[in-house]
């Protein structure tokens, strides 16, 4: 593990340490670590369409919108390959939350959350990726292989 020493005025060491304790982090480390992670995670995002990820997509809907229901399903099986699950709640009498966790390409997983936001009807939806090398392995222990997504960050 590397050290280094940071020097910051009182003014943002406070502000810091107030920010980290409101997220619950026990030491400055810690939070510097994920700080850094999310840096990189955003940076290789930006600049590495070609890679892999993991990702989750929300997005919230009326499901009484014409049709709206229908034209969702229709892009999630035109990108099938891509779920891993899924997840529906109902809100109230109208608006529907779904939760859908992908893997894949960084473009095929961009390209699908796009539509679906894009989707007419759809509000608020968000999507959130983490890049790792996916990777076809087979144990010893094991008849058949599975894949390993391993984050790069």
């Amino acid at each position: 593990m590397n050290r280094f020493t940071i020097s910051l005025d009182n003014q943002l060491s406070a502000q810091f340490d107030k920010l980290m304790r409101s997220r619950g982090y026990t030491n400055r480390s810690e939070a510097v670590r994920d700080m850094i992670r999310k840096l990189l995670e955003t940076e290789h995002l930006k600049n590495e369409s070609d890679g892999d990820c993991v990702a989750s997509l929300s997005y919230i809907y009326n499901h009484h919108e014409s049709d709206l229901a229908n034209r969702i399903t229709a892009v999630h099986h035109n990108h099938h390959n891509l779920t891993l699950s899924s997840m529906h709640v109902h809100m109230d009498h109208f608006n529907c939350l779904e939760v859908v966790f992908l893997r894949g390409s960084i473009q095929d997983v961009t390209d699908f959350a796009n539509q679906v936001i894009a989707t007419r009807g759809v509000r608020h939806g968000k999507l959130f990726m983490v890049p790792v090398e996916i990777k076809q392995e087979q144990h010893l222990h094991e008849p058949s292989s599975h894949t390993h997504s391993n984050p790069l960050i």
